[in-house]
Parts: C-alpha cells; structure tokens; sequence
C-alpha cells in the first residue's frame, strides 16, 4: 500500500462523513466497519501524523473458525482485537488511542467506512487537563526544592571551603612565629656561650700576693722554729 496514497484518500474521503464517540479512561470501545468487504485494513488517523495501519483483518462466512488479524505492529496486540464481520475493539482506552479510526478495503480502487472519531468525554478531559496541571506543579515544586538544596550545599561548601584556608593561613604565621621564637633563643644562646667560657677559663695571677706577703711574717715564723743552741 502506497502511504502517500493513502493520505490522499484519506484527506479527501473522510471529511464527508465522520461520527464522534465519547469514551472514558480505561474503557473498552468497538467500532464498526461498514464494509461488506473480506478483507480490510483498520487504520488510525491523527492530526499532523501520517495514517497508521493497526492490522489487516480476513472474514469468510463460510469458515467456522475465524481467521486471526495480522498486526502491523506487536504493541498493537494488546491494545486492538476484531469481532464478527471486522469490527475493531479497542482495550483500556488512553490518551494515546484518541483520533480518528476507518476501516478501507484492500482491492483497487480502495473504499473507505464512514470514520470514527474517538475522543474523551468532557468530564474527563477536564479530569486530565487537572492531572496535567497537578503534575506540574509537582514538577515545578521539585525542581524547587532542588534549587534550594543545591544553593544550601554550595553555601556549605564555600564556608567549608573558607574556614579551612583560614585554618591554613593561620596555622602557617603560627609556625612562622615559633621558627623566629626558636632563632632568637638560639642566637641569644650563642651570644651567652662566650661569656661563660671566659668566666670559667680566666687565669689568677699569684705573682702579686706574693709581693705582699711581709717579710716580717717570714722571719717571725722561722724565728719560732729555731731551737735553743
């Protein structure tokens, strides 16, 4: 099947006759084909995206056993199935399963069904639209606390950050201070040393006690030791 064609087709075929069907989340809806065809295409139209062919579909009214659909996509298996004489049944209806449904017969020149369009019914868009909203809010609430957060470890770390560079300075002037303190004992300790060793070395001259020792004191001493004759 050629796509292009298909769009053509579809832009021109399926603005003549289009019917709506509300349905609710999570609901189950069957369309139906009003094709006296044996084989058709259900095809999925949404605006601005190129039609989606969901499965093609065989009947035969003289099988008992009804043929299975070939799915064109393996996701679509649990979402659509088909009942008798084509009609397409849709499973735990979402958002993503709004828009416009057609069934088109595979011969040339292609026939397309008058179109379904599926959307929600007012109290649940509504129920949306407010889902939408809180989530957002969510959203904008998280990434505030986020900031917050973020701005509070930044804070953290610039005073970690500060108090260890003062640390730092601080600790380098105190070493600085005690290498001073400890030269300047070292070089008043070597200016003292000289001085000590010239007290204890210094000589004692006798030579002028000698001088004043009295000759008298002599004489009188041996004077004492001499024995009668």
């Amino acid at each position: 099947m050629n796509i292009i064609q298909l769009q053509l087709y579809v832009l021109i075929c399926i603005q003549a006759a289009v019917s709506d069907l509300l349905t609710d989340l999570g609901s189950n809806v069957t369309i139906n084909c009003d094709l006296d065809e044996n084989e058709v295409y259900w095809i999925l139209l949404k605006t601005a995206d190129p039609p989606t062919v969901i499965l093609r579909t065989l009947y035969n009214i003289q099988q008992i056993t009804p043929i299975p659909p070939f799915y064109y996509n393996k996701t679509f298996r649990n979402k659509y199935s088909v009942q008798f004489k084509h009609r397409l049944v849709i499973n735990n209806v979402t958002t993503d399963e709004l828009g416009v449904y057609f069934c088109m017969n595979t011969r040339t020149p292609p026939k397309l069904s008058n179109s379904t369009r599926l959307h929600l019914n007012e109290s649940t868009q509504l129920t949306v639209l407010n889902e939408c909203h809180n989530h957002t809010d969510q959203n904008q609430t998280q990434w505030k606390i986020i900031i917050i957060i973020f701005g509070l470890m930044n804070g953290l770390l610039v005073i970690v950050v500060l108090g260890l560079v003062k640390v730092f300075v601080v600790g380098n002037r105190g070493s600085e201070e005690q290498s001073e303190q400890l030269n300047t004992d070292q070089q008043q300790m070597q200016v003292i040393e000289p001085h000590q060793d010239q007290l204890n070395y210094a000589a004692v001259d006798f030579s002028k006690l000698r001088r004043n020792i009295r000759s008298s004191q002599i004489n009188s001493t041996y004077a004492t030791l001499n024995l009668p004759k």
